[in-house]
Formats: structure tokens, sequence, C-alpha cells
């Protein structure tokens, strides 16, 4: 504990997003005394997370628009700021998900989560793989262990254990849905290490799914939707709550930090404004504002400017469901590369939670870019709204004009953990690790989810309170 007659220990976090608020609010938490600046560039706290109300009921949300709830940082944090109770369930009814298939729509099998396969009745009897294709992905629970320990693309370890087709025609566009990624960079242990695992323990992705059914846990098919829960009020609440229990600190907005240095006895913040002093720093910025921030630091600007990002961007349309011609009993779809289509996948907002919509009309949000397609996500609204309307034409049979059609660009927003990704985060933490009173937070290190976030900016928090109680 805090010597009560020190002085209040002084903290800034730099960047608004979840991260930051997460981190500030853990401040917060553990010692009421904390002196928190909060540094935010744009206007408004929340980063990614922004959720917008129409006069006329809906709800509609820019980006992330629930979390999972296995991995547990989310949900503890909405319990600790009063909403568990408002958390919604998705409909059990509909919760299914969909892969595209020379045009049509097929469910994604049941048990098959993300790349392991529980039940293979479900895969054998499947429209959307070639019997060949289902023989590949079967001779799975033969595949010997791979020895190597060095690191594997996501591409590579899919197709070793489950060939080429299950590979395209399911496992990319469920995967690329998460991560608006190039499955050939990607780094299976970066991003989906569990399975890595899985094959390291039990010699294969079926017999571990399988053996996981048989001791009773719950397994879902494609995205495991049963495991995601949304705020009823949408994401941007847990936004307003930060916020709010953050109100007697100081919130800095339209205030870019321009450089953070450290001096013998302080860290010193530079604004276009004025130079602030602090004890500790949490740096939540994505990876190259962090560099360029950082440059005092040459290894963590050089690791950080390493790290590269992706964009996508967000359609979001609300129509009358009569106007859709074949409708869809899920939460949405997602688009094998195969497909070459100019989408990436669809969701249905409005079936997966209540009172997103009003009564007898539909939200559809559709992702449009990636890494593989970064042009598309660049288009101009007028183009956007052509590609998309045609492929939702053509996928769903949606007519008519939308009652609703916005764009929300998100460019350079997705962190990709490349091959090697490990190895710099690594790095990073063991430079980060030598400043004392310094601390790095955010997506761009050991997971892009919403709950990883979270969980990130809370050990930054912890980590420099240490340190401060230490001293």
């Amino acid at each position: 504990m805090m010597d009560e007659q020190a002085p209040r220990p002084r903290v800034a976090v730099i960047g608004g997003g979840i991260s930051g608020l997460s981190a500030a609010h853990r401040l917060l938490e553990l010692n009421s005394e904390c002196d928190i600046h909060l540094f935010e560039a744009d206007s408004r706290l929340g980063g990614v997370l922004q959720t917008s109300k129409t006069d006329d009921g809906y709800l509609l949300e820019n980006s992330a628009d629930n979390f999972i709830t296995n991995i547990p940082y989310a949900l503890d944090l909405c319990r600790r700021l009063g909403m568990e109770e408002e958390l919604l369930p998705t409909n059990e009814a509909l919760r299914k998900a969909y892969v595209v298939r020379n045009g049509k729509l097929f469910p994604v099998p049941d048990g098959f989560v993300l790349m392991a396969p529980s039940k293979m009745w479900s895969v054998i009897t499947t429209p959307i793989l070639s019997w060949a294709g289902k023989l590949r992905l079967a001779k799975e629970y033969f595949v010997p262990i791979r020895e190597e320990t060095s690191d594997e693309c996501l591409e590579s370890f899919v197709t070793r254990r489950l060939g080429k087709e299950a590979y395209e025609r399911l496992v990319q566009p469920l995967i690329g849905g998460i991560y608006t990624a190039d499955p050939t960079k990607l780094s299976i242990q970066a991003t989906l290490r569990q399975f890595v695992e899985m094959e390291q323990k039990h010699g294969s992705l079926i017999k571990a799914a399988q053996r996981k059914e048989a001791a009773g846990k719950k397994n879902e098919s494609g995205a495991r939707y049963s495991m995601f829960v949304a705020p009823k009020q949408g994401m941007g609440d847990v936004i307003q709550r930060l916020q709010e229990r953050l109100s007697g600190q100081a919130i800095h907005l339209n205030t870019p930090v321009s450089a953070v240095e450290k001096t013998d006895d302080h860290w010193t913040v530079q604004t276009p404004d004025e130079k602030y002093a602090f004890d500790a720093v949490i740096m939540a910025l994505p990876a190259p504002h962090a560099s360029k921030v950082l440059g005092a630091f040459p290894v963590l600007t050089e690791n950080l400017a390493a790290i590269p990002y992706a964009g996508c961007s967000v359609a979001i349309l609300a129509v009358d469901e009569k106007q859709i011609g074949r409708p869809v009993a899920g939460f949405g779809f997602v688009v094998p590369e195969i497909e070459n289509r100019k989408i990436l996948a669809g969701s249905f907002s409005s079936a997966k939670f209540p009172g997103r919509a009003p009564e007898g009309k539909v939200i559809i949000r559709v992702f449009v870019g990636g890494a593989c397609h970064p042009e598309l996500a660049d288009l101009s609204d007028d183009e956007m709204k052509q590609v998309v309307m045609k492929e939702l034409g053509e996928l769903i049979g949606l007519n008519g004009e939308p009652e609703k059609f916005l764009v929300t660009r998100w460019m350079g927003k997705m962190p990709q953990y490349h091959l090697g990704h490990l190895d710099r985060v690594a790095t990073l933490e063991e430079e980060a690790a030598r400043l004392p009173g310094f601390e790095l937070a955010g997506n761009a290190y050991r997971g892009v989810g919403v709950p990883q976030c979270i969980q990130s900016g809370e050990q930054a928090a912890k980590r420099v309170l240490d340190y401060l109680s230490s001293r």
C-alpha cells in the first residue's frame, strides 16, 4: 500500500480507445488517489467502438457489435461497471453462420469451430465441400504432428492438417471474418495458438474437438455465437460508463501527443500546447502512432513500426424484411476468397439481439476490404453502395433501395499478426520492462478482440501501480 503522505501518483494514459480507457479505469479502481491524465487526439473517446441511435428506432454499431465471454475480461469489466444485468445473449433460434459456395449460402457444419470439426456426420453431409474435400478432411485424424517449432502461417497449418479445399471453403472465410488478414502471412501461433496446442496434445484437431465434445463442453458452429453477448444499449454504452467513472480525472480530447521522453526522475509528455510531467506512462496508441511518439527509444520505435496494419470498411444498411428475397435464418455469412466476390462478410445485427431495429426491419452490416483487397475499402460511398447492393442482390435476393445506407471506414485500424509477431512482441515487452514506469497496451500485441484489449489495458495499469508502490 502506498504511503498516505506521499504525493498523488501522476500517470499518463495515451490513447482513449478501449485499451486506454480500461487502463485508466483500472488505475482508479486499484488506487483512488491516482492523478490520471488521458490524452486522445480525436474529439471523442472509444476508438473504433461507436454506437449510434436514430430517432426512428435503429441502434447501429460501427465496428464490434458484441464480445466473447470465454475470455473473461470484458464480462468482468461490465460486472464492475454495473452492466451485467443489461447484457443480452444472442438469439438462440438463429444461432447459425453461413458460407457462400457458388453464389449460394450454406450453413457451417454443426460442430465445426473455426477449424476443428467435432461432428463428422455434419461434415460428410455439407454441400460446402466436395467428396474429395471431405475425404481429405477426414484424413486429418492420421496426419502426423508437425515436429518443427518455428512459426507457421495459417494457410500452411490448415492445409497441412485439413487439406486445401477445407482451408479455401471453410477456414479461410471464417478466420478472414475475424482478422481481415492475408492467411499466407498470418501467424497461427500468434492468432489461434489453441489449435496448435490441440495438435500437439491430441495429435489431431478432430480428436481434440471430439474429446472436448464428449467432455460436455459447449461447442458451437462457426463463430461460436452462443459465447457472445452485447450491452442492451450497444457497445458504446461500455465507453460511456467508463467515461463516467473517469469524470473526476483529466481527459484531454483533441490533444495529440507528439513525444514521450524519460528524464532522471519523471516522464514527460509533449502535446502541441504543453509539456507535462508524470511518474508513469501507459502507451495505448496503435503501433504506428506509438512508434512516432517514442522516437527517443529506437528499439521500441523500430519494432512498433514493423507491425503492419490493414483497413476495412463497414457498410450498414437498414431495409424492410420484405426486400430480402431469400431470407437467411442465421446471424450472417462469410465469403471465401475463392468465390472472387467484393465483400468479406455480411452480418444481420437485428437478428442477433433484440431492440436493434423496428419491427419488420433488418439491419445488414457488410464488410469490405481487408488485407487482401485494401482498394475496395477505400471506395466512395456511391461506389460502395453499388458494390454492396449488387452482392446482396445476388446472395440474398435484396431488392429496392435501402431505407438507410452509411459507410464507416476503419483504414489502418487492424494490426496484422504476421509470421514472427510473437518474437517482435517479446522484444517490445523486454524493452518496455527496461523502462521503469512505462507500459504498452492495445490490440497490436497479444489479441485484437475487445476482451483482449481490456486485458491489455488492465494489466498495464496493474504493473504501473506495482512499480509506483515499490519506489
